[in-house]
Parts: C-alpha cells; sequence; structure tokens
C-alpha cells in the first residue's frame, strides 16, 4: 500500500513516516521547508518528499492521502483531493488503526514534560530488553531517531492535546486507545485553538473515557487542573506521584545539595530505587517517576528503571549545551510556556549557583503571540540576572510594559542578528546563556558562538 502524507516534515508526521515504512508500507510526502532533525531523518529513511503543496503531487496515485494538522482548506492539494474524492485519514487516526490496535500503548500526556518523559520511558523498556515501538516529538538522545516500530508489545507514544487535522478537532490524543496513561499537568495552552483551560480539560475527560478499567493512570498528585478533570469522570485504577505531596503512591526523597541529580524513589511509603543521573531539576524528578510508575505497569521493577535512568542522555534542546566561547556556555531549551520558563531556569540556577543566567526568550508560540501569559513572564523569569527578548514588530502586545517588573535586568532586540550582537557584547567570562524558543530561533545559538569568537579573536582572550 502507497501512503502520501502531507506535512510529513513535521516532528510528528515524520514520525509517523518512519514508522509506516517499518511496516512495509510505501511511503512519500510532502512539506515546507524541511529541517534537521527531521530533513536528515527522512533523508535517511530514503523517504521520497516534494516541496509544497501543489495538486500535482496526487499523480503519484497513493492508496491513502495522510493529512498532518498544518494543512487546511485553500491548500491546492487538499482542494485537489477532496475534488477528486481520494482517500484521506490523519495521522494519529492512520496511526491508531494501522499500528496501536494490536500494542499496549503507553500514553504520555500533559501540557509539559511529554517529550522528556515519553524519552525516559522508551529508554527504560528499551534497556529492560522489551524493545518497544515509540513515537516522540522531540529527539532522544539514546536513540537514533525520533520514532521507531519496534517488536515488542508496549508503544510509547506523546500523546499531544493539540488539534488532530482541519477534518478533525478533535485533541491527537482520543484516537490512541491508551492502556496507559500518564498525566503529567494541566495549564491554559494552544490559545489559538482553545478558548480556555476548561476546553482542555474536556478534552483530557475524553482520553480517560478511553483508558480500559484494567488499565492504569499515572497523574501528577500536585496539579489542581488535573484533579479537577478526574473529577469529571474516572473508571480507571490509578496512581499518584509527587515530590512534594505526602500520601503520593509514588515519591522522591532529594538528596541534599544534589541539584536533584540523586533521588530515593519510593512506592507507598517504601524506598524501592536510588537514581543517579546527569539531568537537573525538580521537574525532571517529576518525569521521572512518571516514567518509572508507567513501566512498573509494564512489569519493569524500579530497580531496573533507575538503573536505566542512569543511563539517560537527555532530549535535544532540554538544556541542551550548544557551546563555550569565551567562558560563557550557550544552551538551548524548547521552553516556551511561562511555567516551563521558570522551571528549566531553576534547573540551571541549581546546578550553577554563582554564575550570572542570562535567560533569552523568542515569544514565538501561538499562545505567546496572542500576550494570553504576558502577565506571567517577568515572575517566570525573576531567578535570571538578565533578560532578553527578541520583539518582532508584529507582536501585537506590549511586551515591555508586561516585563516592566524586571527593570533594568531586561533587554529588547528586534532582529535576531542585533540580539546576537547584544548578547555577545553584554556577555561576560562565567555567563550561563539560556535561550529558549520553541522554534530554530533563526539560528540564534549559532550566531551568538560566532559573535562570541569573533569579540574573543579581537581581544586576544
Amino acid at each position: 500500500m502507497h501512503v502520501h502524507i502531507l506535512g510529513i516534515g513535521g516532528t510528528f508526521m515524520g514520525g509517523v513516516a518512519a514508522i509506516a515504512q517499518a511496516a512495509g508500507f510505501r511511503v512519500t510526502g510532502s512539506d515546507l521547508n524541511v529541517y534537521p532533525p527531521m530533513s536528515t531523518q527522512l533523508a535517511a529513511l530514503g523517504i521520497e518528499f516534494i516541496e509544497g503543496y501543489g495538486a500535482d503531487q496526487l499523480d503519484l496515485r497513493p492508496d491513502i492521502i495522510v493529512v498532518g494538522n498544518a494543512l487546511s482548506r485553500g491548500s491546492p492539494v487538499v482542494e485537489a483531493m477532496l475534488d477528486r474524492d481520494l482517500p484521506y485519514t490523519s495521522g494519529p487516526q492512520w496511526l491508531a488503526e494501522q499500528v496501536l490496535r494490536k500494542r499496549h500503548v503507553i500514553a504520555v500526556a500533559g501540557t509539559h514534560g511529554k517529550t522528556t518523559t515519553a524519552s525516559m520511558l522508551a529508554w527504560i523498556l528499551e534497556h529492560s530488553g522489551l524493545a518497544p515501538g515509540f513515537l516522540i516529538g522531540g529527539a532522544p538522545s539514546n536513540f537514533d531517531s525520533t520514532a521507531r516500530l519496534g517488536n515488542g508489545p508496549c508503544f510509547v507514544i506523546e500523546a499531544d492535546e493539540y488539534d488532530t487535522a482541519f477534518f478533525d478537532k478533535r485533541a491527537k490524543f482520543v484516537h490512541y486507545r491508551p492502556r496507559t496513561a500518564i498525566l503529567n499537568n494541566l495549564e491554559y495552552d494552544h490559545a489559538d485553538i482553545y478558548e480556555d483551560v476548561a476546553a482542555i480539560r474536556r478534552q483530557f475527560n475524553q482520553l480517560l473515557r478511553t483508558v480500559p478499567a484494567a488499565g492504569r493512570l499515572i497523574v501528577n498528585g500536585e496539579d489542581a487542573e488535573l484533579a479537577a478533570t478526574l473529577k469529571m469522570g474516572c473508571w480507571t485504577q490509578r496512581e499518584t506521584f509527587s515530590v512534594a505531596l505526602s500520601g503520593a503512591d509514588w515519591s522522591a526523597r532529594l538528596a541534599p545539595q544534589s541539584a536533584c541529580s540523586q533521588f530515593a524513589v519510593h512506592f507507598q511509603g517504601r524506598a524501592v530505587a536510588q537514581v543517579n543521573w546527569s539531568l537537573l531539576g525538580e521537574h525532571n524528578v517529576m518525569n521521572a517517576l512518571a516514567a518509572i510508575a508507567a513501566a512498573s505497569h509494564s512489569g519493569v521493577s524500579p530497580e531496573r528503571a533507575a538503573s536505566a535512568l542512569g543511563e539517560f542522555r537527555g532530549v535535544k534542546r532540554r538544556m541542551e549545551l550548544r557551546g563555550t566561547v569565551a567562558g560563557v556556555t550557550v544552551y538551548d531549551d524548547f521552553a516556551h510556556h511561562p511555567t516551563a520558563i521558570a522551571a528549566t531556569l531553576g534547573a540551571l540556577r541549581a546546578r550553577a549557583a554563582g554564575a550570572r543566567i542570562v535567560a533569552v526568550v523568542e515569544p514565538r508560540s501561538n499562545t505567546m503571540k496572542l500576550g494570553i501569559h504576558r502577565e506571567q513572564l517577568a515572575p517566570a523569569l525573576a531567578s535570571a540576572d538578565r533578560s532578553w527578548f527578541f520583539k518582532p514588530a508584529d507582536l501585537g502586545w506590549d511586551l515591555p510594559a508586561a516585563v516592566a517588573a524586571l527593570g533594568d535586568r531586561v533587554r529588547f532586540a528586534e532582529t535576531v542578528d542585533e540580539l546576537a550582537k547584544g548578547l555577545a557584547e553584554d556577555s561576560r567570562p562565567g555567563d550561563q546563556v539560556l535561550i529558549m524558543s520553541n522554534g530554530g530561533f533563526g539560528g540564534l545559538h549559532d550566531k551568538l558562538l560566532d559573535e562570541l569568537r569573533a569579540r574573543a579573536g579581537q581581544t586576544g582572550s
């Protein structure tokens, strides 16, 4: 069967492509501006893809067209597909019908931490010899791809609450029918498609309706929105996890002065494992507890899971070190929501307590562009010594006014080149520069490192 994927360059749809090819389907696709890691992943797989969304690509005569949620009415290929009455489906629906139906699906849902938790869980299962399939919305460093079919019984999927396709406005995750579901947290996000947090809560409730009674929910016991969601209806046995909350089924005891790099795992009050790893931050301890709990439901002991996490190398674009020049260290991180920004800064502060931390933020997400969280930005950046913002001309709301509470610790730039130069001029040895965006940020990371090298050469240092 020939599967043609519209939007093949996205992390999710590119993952679907890799899995479809491994399952024996002929795969082609199309997209705009495909870039790494997906461009290199598709090239390595030998998957043919077309640049653009012209109607002529349908002359390939595929048996089914899988439509990504980046496509909308008015696109030439979409209009031609509908006019010709060609068979089509969404990526989540295709995956559910062709791959997930016969697997023990472990879905990782939540506003934050999905990619990291799913990567941890996939690695725990792999380390335990279970050869899982997975589809992750990022690049886990313990694997050479973002997705694979796997030949074991389990399939780990990052369960996104974003809508499915132009013809299916349900959240993606309602298609997956998990037997194990992690609920990491729930906050207002995706303001372009959800009116308020109650609308997102309803989608999470739809997910709960698909988990069998004999399955397992792994729930953040500290999250009030998740508690409200469970009150809307829950038919599945559940376990809670927490660092701070007494009485949670899964909890952690953090080693003093360890910046969360060492902690004991407790299950129902009894110590069951010890984690020693390279990750930092309490948010990652929470992710680890969720992954260990879900792995336990799949038959992996906490001790084995903790051992695997000791070899977990993280996920690209999650406080990923991009380079150090003239004593200035530059990190890349996907954080784009105030809660994630604050958590990432807190983790960096714990590791580099005495260093000057420079936060760099691109207000790129749809929610950020709409200014939904503007009042939370200044508090989220409170632990940074300096904050820089990329301030596009078409932002549509008063960014300087929103972060005025930061006083003289905040700076703005209207182009990426201007931002790179300003950061380099403002830097000093020992600085920890944390660049945060859910996009490529115009290549700022490399531009900043180049500026730092140029300045170091000029000064002879």
